[in-house]
């Protein structure tokens, strides 16, 4: 019989036995599962033992369906645990299938975590110490590896899928998961304590501007304005530190853009999801594992520039890449968006300045800041502060130069006097600060309609 069709006979059975197990409990969160004890850490070792050896390749077998391998796995584990039955409670029955299934076809204990929407970062500093950040909290979980082999053997399992390695050799690896999550890893001797992962995990639902204004990171005025700027087509710069939440602002600011118009991305993983109908995604690509075959997001910037683009989106600068980027910007391709890690937004422009210079052409700091200070129209910067809440704290506008010096103006401010509430939370929002900007005279010339004196008027109202 064809193992397909063994796997189908089996179903109902399988599903039979399940449900007395399932109907009896319900599924604990994965902060609330208490530490694993010897006999059930020895029941399941014994457990995981034979499905190996039952199984064998047959867990590797291509030809199954992630459906058909989940399938043949929890029919042996439920044949195997039938013995133990008067042994196990329900929900130790419970527990040692999932974690059997998660350790055969999963990513062992971060399976759970990655199925769980209110995550947004899994740390794993070593085997028994794993981290994870929750509404921008930062908590030690109970979640554990059994060992530093296990640990690797999950790491070499993702790296693998993406055809990747990772060994002495080659001790670190940035990757992508399926479901989009960015992925890094890094291993003795590099990583002193033991094996070191990383995986930045995405919403399956892209926020929408709606989202960031009811999660308090922007106000509806100044989403207005920020739909208009892009609208206007301004070069815009989004900036922040580390996790700050620089992508989810670029995917909501692309939302934007019009859908009649040509848009190419560029990342180095994947992670913007544009709702156009005219999108072209490029994604870099590391070199080989003979250290050959290497595309840089500034090799995919060039290219981009002989596709006809209306608007060119990368999802981070970091790089030689910047130079190009700029240049683009000055040569017709305005209206585009990019991200760049930066304290404030005037050390962004400083911080544009220094990613140039390491494209490697001898150019003076003098036309570098020229070029910048021209292409960039504003700097739209993200922070997270003490809360954990991500709040738009400037949308800083780029006037050009004096001298040396950028001259810069600050459109919104966030309202750090307004305290915080009992529970640590800030009150405040960001404000205009009355200044009437200088692109609202790029908005009269393309016919885009906004109420600049109510922002004016406000701010002046918010600065007394």
């Amino acid at each position: 019989m064809r193992l397909s069709d063994r796997l189908e006979a089996k179903r109902d059975a399988r599903e039979n036995a399940l449900l007395a197990i399932d109907s009896e409990i319900v599924p604990d969160r994965e902060e609330d599962v208490s530490p694993v004890g010897d006999a059930f850490a020895e029941l399941k070792s014994r457990a995981s033992e034979q499905l190996f050896d039952r199984l064998g390749v047959r867990i590797s077998d291509a030809s199954l369906t992630e459906d058909q391998l989940h399938d043949l796995v929890r029919d042996e584990l439920t044949e195997i645990i039938a013995t133990e039955q008067q042994r196990l409670s329900a929900d130790e029955r419970r527990r040692l299938l999932r974690d059997i299934e998660d350790d055969a076809i999963g990513l062992g204990p971060l399976q759970r975590m990655l199925d769980d929407d209110s995550i947004t970062e899994i740390m794993v500093n070593r085997f028994d110490k794993v981290y994870v950040e929750r509404r921008g909290r930062l908590t030690l979980s109970s979640a554990r590896f059994s060992s530093e082999a296990h640990l690797r053997r999950i790491i070499e399992r993702i790296v693998g899928k993406v055809g990747r390695r990772i060994d002495e050799s080659s001790p670190l690896v940035d990757a992508r998961l399926a479901d989009g999550s960015r992925v890094n890893a890094i291993i003795p001797p590099l990583a002193v304590d033991g094996s070191s992962l990383t995986i930045r995990k995405f919403s399956k639902t892209p926020f929408t501007v709606s989202d960031l204004v009811g999660f308090g990171t922007m106000t509806e005025q100044m989403a207005h304005l920020l739909n208009a700027c892009v609208q206007a087509r301004l070069n815009i710069l989004v900036t922040g530190g580390t996790g700050t939440g620089k992508t989810t602002l670029l995917n909501v600011l692309s939302r934007f853009i019009p859908a009649n118009e040509r848009i190419v991305t560029i990342e180095d993983a994947v992670e913007l999801s544009l709702q156009q109908p005219h999108v072209v995604r490029l994604e870099s690509r590391p070199p080989n594992i003979e250290g050959s075959g290497e595309v840089k997001i500034r090799d995919l910037v060039r290219n981009s520039l002989r596709m006809r683009p209306d608007r060119i989106v990368i999802g981070e600068c970091r790089g030689g890449e910047a130079l190009d980027m700029l240049q683009a910007m000055n040569t017709g391709h305005d209206g585009s968006i990019s991200t760049l890690h930066a304290n404030t937004p005037r050390d962004a422009m400083a911080r544009l300045e220094t990613l140039v210079l390491m494209a490697g052409m001898d150019l003076p700091l003098r036309a570098i800041r020229e070029q910048a200070a021209s292409a960039v129209d504003l700097v739209v910067h993200i922070s997270r502060l003490r809360d954990g809440s991500r709040r738009i704290s400037h949308v800083t506008e780029v006037l050009g130069l004096e001298g040396d010096t950028m001259v810069m103006q600050d459109v919104f401010l966030f309202d750090f006097a307004a305290g915080v509430d009992a529970h640590g939370r800030f009150l405040g929002t960001a404000v205009p600060t009355g200044i009437r900007p200088r692109f609202s005279d790029r908005f009269e010339e393309m016919g885009i309609a906004f109420d600049f004196d109510h922002l004016v008027d406000h701010g002046r109202t918010a600065g007394r």
